[in-house]
């Protein structure tokens, strides 16, 4: 093989292994080209496009066609997450605060962590307007949770959470509106006192259900002796109620009583008045029948000592007593006539 033969081959093998490198390096340059030209954004997320350093326009998610070395998708670099990520996530997101140190009004020293629930709602205001958006939250959460709080009790804190979150997401709303944020709920995990505040507020919450159950004790008692004084009063209307009732019925039952022996004696008066037309006064026949049932009534007594009669009778006594002190006189001479006289036989049984 001549030398010239042998220049023209290894010409040949130079010409072909540029031809190679020259191939290989279209392949990785169009391979670049075609990573810089064609983007794919995931759903619900966005790219923000720079043209030589200016911002462009928003690429949304899908198949999205970038002009090679001249558009640029935007980085960003926000507090715990990674470090140059393009895409910007659009869902609903929240941050979980460690327990940071807040100072009520009363001076007491507590320790809070919340959780702060956000939302990018103009990426664009996200990335252009804040360097730090994520970072800018938390700073904007701790000293939005300290102004609150700090013009609170300790007492208030632990008791009006509610109110405290509703302060809260409005400050940070109102603060992150122009940064394109929305931030949805803001609520506060946990609020942890000192120690030797925790020991005291315990006491203090069992003096104080003492009291509660002394008083709710003291407020039985007092229905109780409410309610018994009520069923008593009502007792003793329905007792009176009751006598009234039957006295009422009582005198009624007497006055018919009354009544129906008025009527029966005025029907005897009047038998006696007919039966007596032509035989005597019968007024007088009926003093002396009710003078004889009286002195027999008075005669009935174990306790009567003295009869008290009228004066008619006294003379009629007195007749009496005549009569009786003739008959004894009588009755005295016919004795000494018969003293001398042998006594009659005993007669025999």
């Amino acid at each position: 093989m001549s030398f010239g033969s042998l220049f023209l081959l290894q010409t040949e093998g130079v010409a072909a292994f540029l031809l190679i490198f020259v191939l290989f390096f279209i392949g990785i340059v169009l391979l670049i080209i075609g990573a810089k030209t064609i983007k794919i954004v995931p759903q619900a997320s966005v790219m923000l496009v720079e043209r030589l350093g200016r911002f462009s326009r928003v690429a949304a998610s899908g198949l999205n066609i970038f002009v090679p070395f001249l558009d640029k998708a935007r980085a960003v670099y926000w507090t715990n997450t990674r470090g140059g990520v393009t895409s910007i996530d659009l869902r609903e997101q929240y941050l979980d605060l460690p327990p940071q140190p807040v100072i009520t009004r009363d001076n007491v020293t507590i320790h809070v962590d919340s959780v702060v629930y956000w939302q990018i709602t103009d990426p664009v205001k996200a990335v252009y307007e804040m360097n730090d958006l994520v970072g800018g939250i938390v700073q904007l959460t701790i000293t939005g949770m300290r102004a609150v709080m700090g013009d609170m009790d300790l007492d208030h804190t632990l008791s009006q959470r509610d109110q405290i979150n509703g302060k809260l997401r409005l400050i940070l709303d109102e603060a992150t509106d122009k940064w394109g944020v929305k931030v949805t709920r803001v609520d506060v995990k946990n609020i942890d006192p000192p120690e030797d505040v925790r020991v005291t507020m315990e006491k203090q919450m069992t003096a104080e259900r003492n009291r509660r159950a002394l008083v709710l004790q003291a407020e039985g008692e007092r229905q109780a002796a409410i309610t018994r004084a009520e069923g008593e009063k009502q007792a003793a209307v329905t007792r009176s109620e009751g006598e009234k009732q039957s006295n009422i019925l009582q005198a009624e039952g007497l006055a018919q009583a009354r009544l129906r022996q008025a009527e029966a004696e005025a029907q005897a008066i009047t038998q006696v008045a007919q039966a007596m037309q032509d035989h005597g006064n019968p007024a007088q026949y009926l003093i002396t029948t009710r003078y004889i049932e009286s002195l027999r009534d008075m005669t009935k007594s174990n306790n009567a000592k003295v009869i008290f009669m009228p004066v008619e009778t006294s003379s009629m006594l007195s007749a009496v007593g005549t009569i009786k002190e003739m008959f004894t006189e009588s009755g005295a001479k016919d004795h000494s006539d018969d003293s001398t006289k042998p006594p009659p036989p005993r007669q025999l049984r």
